[in-house]
């Protein structure tokens, strides 16, 4: 009796034991829907949620930048490190040794492309060979086959004529001899070396709080500096960078008296180590006469510029040959190079480090349209705003042997706001002769002294700022954004 009751217990334990195992079982599958079910909730909110926005959300994604050419080179690289040089042990190898299989990988490459191409012509050779021997052997002297070869030849013909390259005006002589000529000319001139950060100005700090309310701040000295950088000279230094990054083959610097439009083409030379090529009307009148003349000029000029490059083209009163109504008095020819500059910019490939460079005074007074198609780039300089007045007058007063106190002087500087950095310079020069510094242990420097000589400089007008801004509204790129 014992054994059977031990038996029944037994048996009515495992009966539990598997009922409970069933319970559990089913409330893990019930918390698995439950949970599945809200993520299928939440996924169907996000979804309403992105279709629906209101007019609060950020829905507009605003500015998007243009994808760089230099991010498919920088994630080789990337790779490249990933896959050679990252589990690479260079402890042991300080002299830098090359490493045979490496080397054995890179060239496998150009071995087999050169077999190949080897091969390939054996290849055509031996099909050209049975090709003639079937046609031999059926009777066929390929009639048809000749007639299809003249109407290629045509063809050929035809295209080559469409693909012409410019004739070489000047095939016998040396580059040495046309470089020689160009300097004589005075084509080809030398510029004073001068750095770009030596065109001083400061960055303008009001402008984010400008633009938060709606208006759009003027560009400071700074930003002319930052722009011409980055069009002129980063571009031209590199012939990789040149040929990657957007071509900008003409800028137009544009700006009143003594805002350093010539300081920054030197710039450019100065910082490529270019050459100096001045196309100015005033600079080419009376040189290479007539059409034929032109033709032989902007071909020594071009061929000289491809084969000594990097080389920048300066057109001075770039506004002159593009001008409506050429004045009585100007005997430059100003509209000279009107009809052949565009066709030469339009050749222009990346790989001519060539760079047109044209300055103006009076932009207003071309004909819009037909400048913006010879100039890419029109870079307006403004006048210097406080921040990069009180730079100026700081840095020549130090330069010129002037010493300056820590304090701010004590007027707003409003009358100055229509001077130039040219008119700056002018005054700190009259004022700090050599005499006057060496007064300054005695007699300190005061601001009063540079009233006179800045009185007798005539500054830019407000009929001026005017012009400029109706020229800037005229811009075909101002209009499409508009």
């Amino acid at each position: 009796n014992v054994q059977k009751k031990n038996e029944n217990i037994d048996r009515d334990s495992k009966k539990g034991g598997e009922e409970g195992e069933g319970k559990e079982e089913k409330e893990r599958e019930e918390r698995k829907e439950e949970e599945g079910e809200k993520k299928e909730k939440k996924k169907k909110g996000k979804k309403k949620g992105g279709k629906d926005k209101g007019p609060g959300d950020d829905g507009d994604d605003g500015f998007k930048m243009v994808p760089s050419m230099f991010i498919p080179g920088i994630e080789e690289a990337s790779s490249t490190y990933e896959d050679i040089w990252k589990q690479r042990d260079e402890t042991e190898n300080f002299q830098q040794k090359y490493d045979a299989e490496l080397i054995k990988e890179l060239k496998r490459g150009e071995v087999e492309s050169e077999i190949r191409i080897q091969v390939d012509d054996l290849m055509r050779q031996e099909l050209k060979n049975l090709k003639a021997a079937l046609q031999k052997d059926m009777g066929k002297k390929g009639g048809k086959g000749s007639a299809k070869k003249k109407g290629g030849k045509k063809k050929d013909k035809k295209g080559g004529k469409k693909g012409k390259k410019d004739k070489d005006l000047t095939p016998d002589r040396t580059i040495e001899s046309l470089y020689e000529e160009l300097v004589k000319e005075g084509i080809l001139v030398q510029y004073p070396k001068v750095k770009i950060s030596d065109y001083m100005g400061e960055y303008s700090y009001l402008g984010t709080t400008l633009r938060q309310a709606n208006i759009e701040p003027m560009p400071s000295l700074s930003d002319v500096r930052r722009v011409v950088t980055e069009y002129g000279v980063l571009p031209m230094g590199s012939q990789t960078v040149h040929e990657t990054a957007p071509h900008v083959k003409s800028i137009m610097i544009a700006g009143p008296h003594g805002t350093g439009k010539r300081m920054l083409v030197n710039a450019m030379c100065s910082e490529l180590g270019a050459n100096l090529i001045d196309l100015t009307a005033e600079n080419i009148c009376g040189r290479y006469p007539g059409k034929a003349g032109l033709t032989m000029l902007l071909h020594l000029v071009m061929k000289v510029g491809k084969l000594l490059q990097p080389t920048v083209i300066y057109i001075g009163n770039a506004e002159k040959t593009f001008i409506k109504k050429v004045p009585k008095n100007d005997m430059s020819d100003p509209k000279r190079l009107k009809k052949e500059l565009p066709k030469i910019i339009k050749k222009m490939t990346p790989e001519d480090r060539i760079l047109f460079v044209g300055t103006s005074l009076t932009p207003w007074d071309a004909d819009v349209k037909s400048m913006c198609q010879c100039y890419q780039k029109i870079v307006l300089i403004p006048r210097p705003d406080y921040a990069s007045r009180f730079l100026l007058f700081k840095e020549l007063i130090l330069r010129h042997g002037g010493r300056c106190s820590n304090t701010r002087p004590q007027f707003s500087g409003q009358d100055l706001r229509w001077y130039t950095p040219g008119h700056i310079i002018t005054a700190v020069k009259h004022v700090l002769t050599e005499r006057r510094v060496q007064q300054l242990h005695r007699k300190p420097l005061t601001a009063l002294e540079f009233v006179t000589p800045l009185a007798r400089i005539d500054p830019s007008t407000r009929k001026r700022k005017s012009n400029l801004r109706r020229f800037m509204t005229r811009l075909p790129w101002v209009k499409s954004d508009s």
